[in-house]
């Protein structure tokens, strides 16, 4: 019975071995043709991006034109105003004015006696028509300076009401003024979300169709993955780009501290590492070849590194140095001195930011797309130990 178990489970073992399909792929790398389609999806979702950029640029333009004019007719509200308190300063004295020069007719007309000069101007007429010229005249004269009052006490009201309406237009425009800022802070928080943490999109667009040729170029299988294809071709005996395998891994500087942890895609791609020398030097974390250095759009001095390790490729990048000391396609080893710590970039202090990965987007022959390039990170403690301090590598 033992014998006819082993038997049948010999079967079974060449039955799956026959009719399951072997899948030789890491998990998260593509064959070449998914990769083909992934940089073909995304390039046109980076267009896509590009063109909501330019939308927003646009839009934005336009905003600040309106509010340009906003300003302008706020400029001219409050000019108004002012010309319209002047206007009603000067009429209000000349109101008074007025009241006093007719104080001063009245007393002159005025005999000491408590007569009215008027009466006695009417009635001292010599005929019936020198005293009806005569009453038409102090009527007039009385009508004169009562007109004058009223219209400048009209004026006056005219002028506050306008003050008002203008005070209330400029209050309206403000408040347009404010509505059409937050729009604008709405689109520029819009672009700034596109835009951050990441690479240019030209730049993404650019470097993406660069490793779609370069697999193309290497005639990589249909069904091969893109890192097993570069790490075929790379360390063909004629290629002249074969990397030996690392020795193992170190960390980067003599001394130091781990000042902020990886938290992986969608979050802290890397380790930042500190030290109370703010320029000490930067060495490998394992021998290999420089593909990649670099300024990033933040102004981040970049160097990138590729190392051969259990037979695949595993790229380290050190970004934020304030100098470095090697080239694109030089051999480095643990003991070579690539640059110093810095904070150049978008960096709150001196540090050192480590990242791993097993493809990359910026080096020629990476394999991968920027999107892929955030995935594939790895949390570099995996590889080299970083305990909360150290002073040795």
């Amino acid at each position: 019975m033992k014998k006819y178990m082993i038997e049948l489970c010999i079967l079974l073992l060449l039955i799956s071995t026959f009719f399951v399909p072997i899948d030789t792929k890491a998990r998260g790398e593509q064959t070449m043709k998914e990769f083909e389609e992934e940089v073909k999806k995304y390039t046109k979702e980076l267009e896509e991006r590009k063109n909501k950029i330019a939308k927003n640029d646009a839009e934005i333009a336009e905003i600040k034109k309106k509010i340009g004019n906003i300003e302008s007719q706020i400029k001219n509200c409050q000019n108004e105003i002012s010309q319209l308190e002047k206007e009603i300063k000067n009429t209000t004295e000349s109101i008074a004015q007025k009241r006093e020069e007719s104080k001063k007719i009245m007393e002159y007309y005025q005999v000491s006696n408590g007569n009215n000069a008027y009466l006695e101007y009417a009635f001292g007429a010599t005929s019936i028509t020198d005293m009806i010229y005569r009453m038409s005249v102090v009527e007039q004269l009385t009508e004169y300076n009562s007109q004058i009052m009223n219209d400048l006490t009209v004026l006056i009201e005219k002028n506050k009401h306008q003050k008002e309406s203008l005070a209330k237009k400029q209050v309206e425009l403000d408040n347009l003024k404010k509505s059409l800022q937050s729009e604008k802070e709405r689109i520029d928080a819009d672009t700034a979300n596109i835009k951050a943490g990441m690479p240019g999109i030209e730049e993404q667009i650019k470097a993406a169709k660069q490793q779609l040729d370069y697999l193309k170029k290497n005639d990589c299988k249909e069904n091969e993955t893109a890192s097993q294809c570069i790490y075929r071709i790379q360390q063909s005996a004629n290629s002249g780009t074969s990397l030996p395998s690392t020795n193992g891994f170190q960390r980067p500087m003599d001394y130091g501290y781990v000042s902020w942890k990886y938290s992986g895609f969608g979050g802290h791609l890397g380790i930042d590492l500190s030290s109370s020398n703010k320029a000490i030097p930067i060495y490998p974390i394992a021998d290999g070849l420089v593909t990649a250095k670099y300024y990033d759009d933040a102004g981040a001095l970049v160097i990138k590194i590729r190392h051969n390790h259990n037979g695949r490729y595993i790229y380290s990048t050190y970004a934020h140095m304030r100098a470095w000391y090697v080239n694109v396609n030089q051999y480095v080893t643990t003991s070579t001195v690539i640059g110093l710590m810095g904070s150049t970039g978008n960096s709150s202090g001196p540090h050192l930011h480590l990242e791993l990965t097993t493809c990359d987007w910026k080096s020629v022959g990476g394999g991968c797309t920027w999107a892929q390039y955030q995935r594939s990170t790895i949390n570099p403690s995996r590889y080299v130990q970083f305990p909360a301090s150290w002073n040795n590598r």
